[in-house]
Order: C-alpha cells, then structure tokens, then sequence
C-alpha cells in the first residue's frame, strides 16, 4: 500500500511538472495546477513517512523569474508613450512622455542620477516646452467650462480712465494677464497687496496701472508739490526700466516721473529734484535713504509704496537700508486709513519668494493681516513654454560649448543672455569671446556708473546680441528680444535659476525661448537633480517661500519693549 501511495504521489508530482512547463498553452489552467497540488498535499500527509519530491530545475527556474518580475514591476515602469515628450535624454530609456503622470510613491529615475561621476560627461537631457504661450496668458482661457468660447477680457474691465485703456492700446497692450486679472482690482480698492508671481507675468504692469489711475484722479492744487508714489527696486537698470515704463502710461496726465540709482554721487540725485517733487519717484534704496538724509524729498503725503522684487530687497545686502526706509512712512494697517485728508500710504509687495525676514520687517510698519496675497498658480514652478537643457561638461570645455550655441542663435537672429556667478568670469569670458571674434557687451555690478548707464539698453534696441552678465540682470529686466539663455556658470540656488531663466518666454515677447545650462560642479549636480525631479513629477521646486512669515512671539515681544 505504501509503494502504491508514494507511486501515485510520484505520478501527481510529474503531472505538477508537466502541467507547469505548459502552463503558457491553453491546455491547462491555473485551477488545474491547484487540484493537482492538492492531491500531492493530501497523499504526503496520509502517509507516516515523508515523501521527498524533486521539482524538475526548469521548474524552479521559471518560479524564481516570475517572483523577481513581480517584485521588480514598479521598479521600472515604461515612462514613455506616444506622443510629446517631456523630458529626452540622451539615453531613450530616460525619456518620459508628458501623458505619462507619476504616481505620489514612484520613485523618478533621473538622467542626472550619475552625474558626480566624470563618466556621466557628455550626458545631458532636456524639459521641453509643452506649450507656446506664458501660462499667465493662458490660464483666463480655462477659468470655467463656458470660458473658452467666451471672448478674452480687456483692460476696460476694471473702469479704469479711457485714456489710460487708449494708451496700452496704442502699445498693442489689449488683454490683460492672470496676475492684472487678480492685483489691479484690490490695489484699486486701497488694500495693502502681497502678489508672488511666476517671472514675466507682468506685476509692473499691475501695480503700475491702478497707481496712474489713482493719481491722475486726485491732480495737485496746491503750489508746493509732494512725492505720492515711490517705488523701489533693486539696481539702476531696473530702475530705468520701470520708470519707462511708468513714462509711457501716464504720459496723456502729464504727471511727473523720475527716477534716482545709486553710484552717481549726492549731485546727481540733488539734481533730480531740482524742478520740484516728481509724482511718482522710482529708487534704488541707497539712492533714496541718501535723498532722505539730505532732505531732497519727504514722504508726508505718500500715497503709495511698493517693494519690487521681494526676494532681493528682504535679503541681507538690503534689509538694513529698507527697514530704515520704511520708518520715515506711515503705511497703512487698515483699509480705512488709506483714504481721506489725513491718509497713509498703501504698501504693495511684489515678488517671486519671501525670505523669512519679511514678516520681521513689515511687522514692525502694518500688520500682516491687512495684506492680501495674490498667488499665481504656477509660481515657483518650471516653465512649460519653454525648452530647458542641461548639460554635463567639464570646465575647460564650456567656452567651446558657448561658442557653438552662440554661433547657433547669430543664424537664428537671437538676442543671447549669458549668466556668470562673478564679475571676474564676466571679464574673463569677454576677453575669450573677443579672440573668437564675437560681439558682445558686459554688465556687472562692479562696473562704474557711468560704464554701466546704457549698456542694457543698448542691448534692448539690438545694438548687441549678446550679453555677458551677472544675476544684475536676472532681476525684473524685460527682455523680451531674448531667445537664449546661457547659464555659463549654473546658478547657486532655485531662486536664481528661476529668475535667470524668467528672461526668456516673457508676456508679449516671441515665442521659442530657450534655456542652456553647463553643470560642471558637484553642487550644481545636486540642484540639477532636484529640478529634474520637480520636472518629472510637474511639482514646484522645494525649499521655496510665497508667504510672508509671521514674525516669531520672541520677535514680538521685544518690539513691545522698545
């Protein structure tokens, strides 16, 4: 009986096999395979003694590939289908398609991966554009279901003078984008606005309008003429730029704009004012605390007070000087308070991130619940308009690199941007680009004022194409005759990446932009990886603020003391 049992178990277990082998065909299934084993269970245990079965190695090696493909499946999903891509790399396995989302625990698998390895040189990968217009453009179009059929809005929207409306009309400035959508009626209002905006979404624009308007409204009458709107930004480029802007809007009310920048001495800001108090005064912040002290101006009768480009201003080179800044106005912490004959100022924050110590500062000016945020849905994140490539290189070989991309945007008729982290690489690589016989001009901060007056704007009328620079001009400056941009050195942190590559695919500009950046250094390895992630998975970059943070109870408190 028990040779019977162990043969009728033997005969099971070759059956199992055979089963098994064919498990692919359409002769057995899975069921079958079940009973089979179930008769083998069921003879061994009614036998006192063990049965010893032998799985044939065919077998076992066909087990042993289906476990290590069902542990590995979500390791390497395929990210690429028909269609777009989002991410090409230069291995196609690392491409990723833009109908391919990723799910909230797969890990991405980055071409950047490998980057701290000098066999990764050479390597690189592109975020290609996905759109063709500035998202700020686009979002009004799909606001709601019944939008997209309906027409765009126009600036008469927000009943503002007509001639004002006639003006941005005769620059071909007809509808205006999110971020006017949202900002220009609540500085219209009287509130005190916070507007965090993606780069070129046109924040000059939305608190510039609502300003004229309301200045143009309310005409002096008396003789002696007071400053009622005071802007402050960073450098004297921008300074130029805004107050030209400024110039063209309000030119039908002839109201007075002027503008005061640093580095040209306590003369030269003196005779700014040497016809009068302007209406509207656009400043670098040494320049204005110098006209503060020598009582050129005062800040009595202010109407207004916006802060341009936030994330420099509260930074430590300039949070000394703003604070101080702000102690000679009265800013308003209630919407009440910015009307009547005895009013104070409006404050307006404009910017792209906000450092913790912007709460600390204003804190001590307003209070932080009068402020309203107005947040732009794609702030802080990568830019879909526009194609961003990032290349592995060494450093003796990006002047090479450079000068192929150069020769590239000539025949393309593009104006170049080329970003470098000091003013020593600014001199360095003009002398180089001077040998290769490319034309070119430099701005940095480190140069006179007087060398520097004129540069950026020569390079706005197409005097030059190409332009070699620090981050002085990453801040605010339209470029809108930009094509290219260099990043000859990759920036340091998020904040400047963001704001270098801004200068292309900006509102009302030409489509196209595009976005080259050298990765030489360990450390530029490591931001790279965390922007190629944020791409991958259509998230924000980290590590980035867009409130303002209330100050600490210990901050508090000690300002109750004093």
């Amino acid at each position: 009986m028990q040779s019977v049992r162990i043969g009728r178990c033997a005969f099971l277990t070759y059956k199992l096999s055979q089963v098994m082998r064919s498990s692919c065909s359409s002769q057995f299934g899975w069921g079958q395979i079940a009973c089979l084993s179930a008769g083998v269970r069921r003879m061994t245990t009614a036998s006192s003694q063990p049965v010893v079965i032998r799985i044939p190695r065919r077998m076992q090696e066909h087990i042993e590939n289906i476990k290590q493909m069902q542990s590995k499946k979500f390791d390497k999903l395929p990210t690429v289908k028909p269609g777009r891509l989002l991410i090409k790399s230069k291995n196609p396995q690392l491409n990723q398609s833009v109908g391919y989302t990723l799910g909230k625990f797969e890990q991405p698998v980055l071409t950047s991966k490998g980057w701290k390895s000098n066999k990764a040189l050479g390597d690189y990968f592109s975020i290609n554009s996905i759109q063709s217009a500035p998202p700020s453009v686009l979002k009004q179009k799909h606001v709601g279901d019944d939008s997209a059929s309906a027409p765009q809005k126009t600036f008469n929207c927000f009943n503002i003078c007509p001639e004002l409306v006639e003006t941005l009309h005769s620059q071909n400035i007809i509808h205006p984008t999110t971020v006017q959508m949202q900002t220009i009626p609540k500085i219209l209002k009287g509130r005190n606005i916070l507007c965090a905006a993606e780069t070129g979404s046109g924040k000059t624009l939305a608190y510039l309008l609502p300003i004229i308007h309301r200045l143009q409204e309310e005409p002096f009458t008396d003789s002696e003429r007071n400053i009622r709107a005071v802007v402050i930004v960073p450098s004297r480029e921008l300074a130029e730029q805004v107050t030209s802007v400024a110039r063209s809007v309000s030119k039908p009310f002839g109201l007075m704009i002027k503008v005061a920048g640093g580095g040209r001495g306590v003369g030269n800001i003196k005779a700014a004012f040497t016809h009068g108090q302007p209406d509207v005064l656009v400043a670098t912040p040494g320049a204005l605390l110098k006209a503060l002290w020598k009582r050129f101006i005062n800040l009595n009768e202010l109407n207004f007070l916006v802060i341009d480009e936030a994330d420099t201003m509260f930074d430590e080179s300039f949070a000394g000087m703003l604070e101080n800044i702000l102690s000679h106005t009265e800013v308003a912490s209630r919407l009440s308070e910015t009307v009547g004959l005895v009013h104070k100022a409006q404050l307006v924050v404009v910017g792209a991130t906000f450092p913790g110590g912007v709460g600390e500062v204003l804190s001590k000016v307003t209070d932080l619940a009068s402020m309203v945020t107005v947040k732009s849905r794609m702030l802080h994140h990568l830019m879909p308009h526009v194609k961003q490539t990032f290349l592995r290189v060494k450093g003796a070989d990006k002047i090479l690199e450079l000068h192929q991309a150069l020769k590239k945007a000539e025949m393309e008729h593009k104006g170049v941007l080329v970003f470098c982290n000091s003013a020593s690489t600014v001199n360095w690589l003009g002398y180089s680009l001077e040998e290769m016989g490319v034309r070119h001009m430099r701005l940095q901060g480190e140069m006179p004022a007087t060398m520097r007056e004129g540069i950026f704007r020569n390079f706005q009328r197409g005097n030059v194409d190409v332009l070699i620079c620090t981050d002085i001009a990453s801040r605010g400056l339209d470029t809108q005759r930009v094509g290219l941009i260099v990043n000859y050195d990759f920036p340091e942190t998020h904040t400047d990446y963001i704001h270098r590559a801004g200068r292309v695919g900006r509102a009302g500009g030409s489509e196209g932009g595009e976005v080259l950046s050298f990765v030489t250094h360990l450390w530029d390895v490591e931001l790279v990886q965390r922007i190629e992630t944020a791409a991958r998975r259509r998230t924000s970059l980290p590590g980035m603020e867009s409130e303002i943070q209330k100050p600490s109870n210990k901050t508090e408190r000690e300002m109750k003391e004093k």
